[in-house]
């Protein structure tokens, strides 16, 4: 199917709330584990960009792992920071996790480049996904480690319903919403591929992950 675009910023508080509210071990797990094998043995330290962090999940697992980082995450919602606030607050984790307010790629971050950027879930809300790529190729110098992980569009209508009834069936009803017009904003792999061609990263790898999973990674000037 053709991809359908979706609101870029989770902006109603409730939506914002029962997002952060519902339990992402699964595939946030599954995030943090595929960066460690795909860069196993590396001392990660420094200053880590989350690009699209909304309530700050991946960050606060990312800086847990990782205590030797600290973390810029970036979301354009507003509702989502304050979830993300109050988990950290929660971790104890302020010192090392800044949450920034602001949208790609106008955006103005505190530092020229970093040692590590990540994505989660981000290019799928994106109209125009190549401010992504440019985004990371802006922010990365030589060495950066680069770690994208997105939902897959499926086939058919039918086969993203099947994916909402598998993955989000005991969720409340806004974020099955969510999920299925997430499904639906997706990029294709092949899509992907040609953004990170157009952006000249195309050193990056594409992984295929799950059924409605991709990820992209690789050192920048590797």
């Amino acid at each position: 199917m053709q991809r359908v675009l979706e609101p870029e910023l989770m902006e109603d508080p409730i939506q914002a709330a029962a997002y952060a509210a519902a339990d992402f071990s699964d595939p946030h797990g599954m995030f943090i584990r595929k960066f460690q094998e795909k860069f196993p043995g590396r001392r990660i330290s420094g200053h880590v960009l989350d690009l699209g962090c909304g309530p700050a999940d991946i960050s606060l697992r990312f800086a847990r792992i990782y205590p030797d980082c600290h973390i810029d995450g970036v979301d354009g919602a507003r509702a989502m920071l304050n979830e993300g606030a109050a988990a950290l607050t929660r971790a104890g984790l302020q010192q090392r996790i800044k949450l920034i307010e602001g949208v790609i790629p106008g955006i103005i971050l505190p530092r020229t480049n970093y040692a590590v950027i990540l994505s989660n879930s981000l290019l799928h809300h994106l109209h125009d996904p190549t401010v992504l790529w440019k985004c990371i190729k802006k922010y990365s110098t030589t060495g950066t480690l680069i770690f994208v992980m997105d939902l897959m569009r499926p086939e058919t209508i039918q086969d993203a319903e099947r994916l909402v009834n598998s993955y989000c069936n005991k969720e409340p009803d806004v974020l099955k919403r969510d999920f299925y017009n997430s499904l639906c904003a997706a990029c294709l792999p092949a899509e992907v591929k040609g953004q990170l061609e157009k952006a000249l990263l195309h050193k990056l790898e594409i992984e295929v992950i799950s059924d409605r999973h991709w990820i992209v990674y690789g050192i920048i000037n590797a």
